[in-house]
């Protein structure tokens, strides 16, 4: 089949049928294919599948696997160790592609591509009592296995229909790289991110306990909670006897966002604890992360959820989607170490590139745009220094940061903590220094508004409507390239055989036996730096790394001082007096203690490795 300049010799739709505990790698049911051409038709039920060394059609670039969310079909590959496609279309994501902006009523699964395009569906209660048949893993019944491949059926078929209205609108050299990015998208689902099971069960057990030591320890400056309650009047009674302005909703109520008290934090830094005590309260959701039976977290990237296209993980249920102190989970098993690697300054880089401002991309050179920016405005002399200037620095940062965002001059003096003229006069001095850039981020506005659509590097394509939010535009371009950017790492560094755990915006996180996590770091970081080239057309962001070895865990430095603060408030109680007695878990404790609460509480909590 030929496909605009592309040949085919055979296009498959394929859907599989899987089971997949929470925090688990799927367990493939079944599989039914057909073959656009011939209508040649493949049922597979499990054990033909376990039993297969390989797929039963061809691997090759000659083969268009054709699928409607393909990591899952991919992650079913993995699982039964076959060859994977070097071919994938996913309809999934050019469906989002296609419509992103636009109003698709009916979602953008299976079924609401099918009504978009006006073709017949099941019913959608039917089809998730038939996934929910699925996963709940077997054994299955006769009967319950021939409804399953009829159902797995009736999704090809759609599949085979759906194809054919969506071909005409297809870039599909750019289409097959997104396809290319769900192969390696379940690559990092399989992987998982490696956890210290012992810390995360000592903390499901003491929920209470951490909940109400932490207000008991924080709140004794404040006076706020009753109970495990934040009382909004008390709030504000502190913030009048301490004289802090604070932003308030349009119905006169307090804003209590956390966006609201980290902007606020930054100018009255007295206030962060109980900042984050109340983010430690409402993201501490340990009972619905995912951790499967050897100890990884596991989870749907959600890929191209977004409309910049970044993946949209379940902050439930993805460990980097929680309160930045529960990443002091994160631990590498025994013989093993992790690397988390980020991309300097990333969107400030990807600005520069863009537009081609020489002054914006002298700084990003510089390896500290926010003091080049401060001497470029000549805010700071040419001889500043971090330590020197870094008041002044900070301003300039924010400001920067601020630009990217679209955040207006009533935002940023919010940020920094300074009246509105001096936030007007940084923005002014933006616009002076880095004229080109805010050239051609007014020309990326007027192209939306006029044409009623942008795109990236990769053709991923944003659709503006009447109702045009100028700020979103202008960030349009940075995060989606940043998106594509990342995608693209991921597929160079897993094809070069490194284990990713995990993409964390402009960040990845890696695993390698210690022998060879050096290596690993070299192989990812390369892949970092060719995909920057290709999206930036040549322009190369530097890359960051912090390597952290068994037994050291990982940690976000924003979360150190909570995650010292929880294992402290731990103490003396019985669970920890008996992991100090019996530092072996294979030892009996007495009565006051069942034997699944010894935790070696101490072996936790002190060695961290910030990022």
């Amino acid at each position: 089949m030929k496909i605009g300049a592309l040949n085919f010799r055979e296009v498959w739709c394929v859907d599989f049928e899987f089971y997949a505990p929470p925090g688990e790698c799927p367990t493939p049911v079944c599989m039914v294919a057909r073959e656009v051409g011939s209508g040649e038709t493949i049922r597979l039920w499990q054990d033909d599948l376990t039993n297969a060394k390989k797929a039963p059609f061809s691997a090759g670039r000659d083969c268009l696997f054709v699928a409607y969310y393909a990591s899952a079909e991919i992650g079913c590959y993995l699982a039964l160790g076959w060859q994977l496609p070097a071919a994938v279309l996913d309809l999934y994501a050019e469906f989002r592609n296609m419509t992103n902006g636009k109003d698709t009523p009916c979602g953008y699964g299976l079924l609401g591509a099918l009504v978009y395009f006006g073709l017949g569906a099941m019913d959608a209660a039917e089809k998730k009592a038939l996934q929910n048949l699925a996963g709940r893993g077997g054994p299955w019944t006769a009967g319950e296995s021939e409804a399953l491949l009829d159902y797995c059926e009736s999704d090809v078929v759609a599949l085979t229909q759906l194809f054919p209205k969506m071909l005409p609108g297809l870039d599909l050299p750019r289409a097959l790289l997104r396809g290319r990015y769900m192969v390696a998208a379940a690559r990092v689902e399989r992987a998982g991110i490696p956890l210290d099971n012992s810390a995360l069960v000592t903390l499901r057990e003491n929920f209470g306990i951490v909940q109400d030591r932490l207000i008991e320890r924080i709140d004794s400056d404040f006076g706020v909670f009753d109970g495990r309650i934040f009382k909004a009047d008390r709030w504000a009674q502190y913030l009048l006897r301490n004289r802090i302005p604070w932003r308030r909703l349009e119905s006169g109520k307090l804003a209590l966002d956390d966006d609201t008290f980290r902007i606020a934090a930054y100018s009255y830094p007295q206030i962060e604890p109980i900042r984050q005590l109340r983010a430690a309260l409402s993201e501490m959701r340990l009972a619905d992360l995912p951790v499967g039976a050897d100890g990884r977290n596991r989870c749907l990237l959600s890929a191209f959820r977004a409309r910049t296209s970044r993946n949209q993980p379940s902050n439930t249920n993805f460990i980097f989607g929680t309160a930045s102190w529960l990443r002091g989970l994160i631990r590498p098993p025994e013989g093993y170490g992790l690397a988390y690697l980020d991309w300097s300054q990333q969107e400030f880089g990807i600005a520069a590139a863009l537009s081609k401002d020489p002054a914006m991309l002298e700084a990003y050179r510089s390896g500290d745009p926010y003091l080049a920016f401060a001497r470029q405005a000549g805010a700071v002399p040419l001889a500043a220094t971090r330590a020197t200037h870094g008041a002044t620095r900070d301003q300039f940062k924010a400001c920067a940061l601020a630009v990217q965002y679209g955040m207006g001059a009533d935002s940023l003096a919010l940020r920094i903590g300074r009246p509105t003229f001096q936030a007007r006069e940084l923005l002014r001095l933006h616009r002076e220094t880095y004229s080109k850039f805010w050239k051609w981020s007014d020309a990326a506005v007027d192209y939306a508004m006029l044409y009623g659509s942008l795109k990236t590097a990769f053709g991923w394509t944003i659709r503006v409507g009447e109702q045009v939010n100028s700020r979103s535009i202008r960030n349009f371009p940075m995060q989606a390239n940043g998106a594509e950017m990342l995608r693209l790492a991921c597929c160079l560094a897993t094809e070069r055989g490194v284990t990713v755990c995990a993409p964390v915006h402009d960040a990845i996180l890696i695993e390698a036996p210690l022998g060879e996590l050096e290596s690993a770091v070299d192989r990812a970081q390369r892949s970092m730096a060719d995909a920057s080239r290709v999206v930036l057309d040549g322009f190369c962001l530097r890359s960051e790394e912090k390597l952290i070895r068994h037994p050291d865990r990982f940690q976000d430095e924003r979360g150190a001082q909570m995650w010292a603060m929880v294992w402290d408030v731990l103490k003396g109680s019985p669970i920890e007096a008996c992991a100090l007695q019996h530092r072996s878990p294979a030892q009996r404790c007495n009565k006051t203690c069942a034997p699944s609460h010894i935790r070696p509480i101490l072996s936790i909590s002190p060695k961290v490795v910030s990022h």
